[in-house]
């Protein structure tokens, strides 16, 4: 069925229900998991006002990040490897998650994306956005939405 799902992860109680059932999915198929946390870059302010860190802050703060992202995707392996299934975490900077997503499931040649989705809907879909709906229009893999 299926030979390597991607999981996106942001830790959030309802990105683990989908990590539980992309687990249970993987099982089932005999598929390998990537377990993937997208964390952003530094804002850089270019306002005039704009608070402006050091180099070295910046750094600090992406590094913060990216460390706990990691952490995120360890879990996710760590209950992979608990119910028997095959998996890697990986940690991807980028302010576009929709993007970041579908490149990596590209890149490492899933053949599913599983994500959860808030479900808003009217205005705090516009103002907030979905990136579901994104990797959703512009993916060209199939991808399970779960709520």
């Amino acid at each position: 069925m299926y030979q390597r799902i991607l999981v996106a992860t942001d830790g959030s109680t309802l990105s683990k229900k989908a990590v539980a059932s992309a687990l249970n999915l993987a099982k089932l198929s005999g598929a390998e998991l990537v377990a993937l946390k997208v964390v952003p870059r530094y804002p850089q302010s270019y306002f005039e006002g704009g608070l402006v860190l050091p180099a070295s802050e910046v750094a600090k703060v992406e590094k913060q990040w990216a460390t706990h992202g990691q952490a995120v995707v360890d879990a996710v392996a760590k209950a992979a490897k608990a119910k028997g299934v095959t998996a890697k975490g990986l940690v991807a900077k980028s302010d576009l998650v929709s993007e970041a997503i579908i490149a990596t499931a590209r890149k490492n040649k899933c053949d599913l994306i599983v994500m959860a989705s808030h479900g808003r809907k009217g205005v705090k879909r516009l103002l907030l956005g979905s990136e579901t709906q994104q990797v959703l229009t512009h993916s060209h893999i199939p991808v399970l939405v779960l709520r």
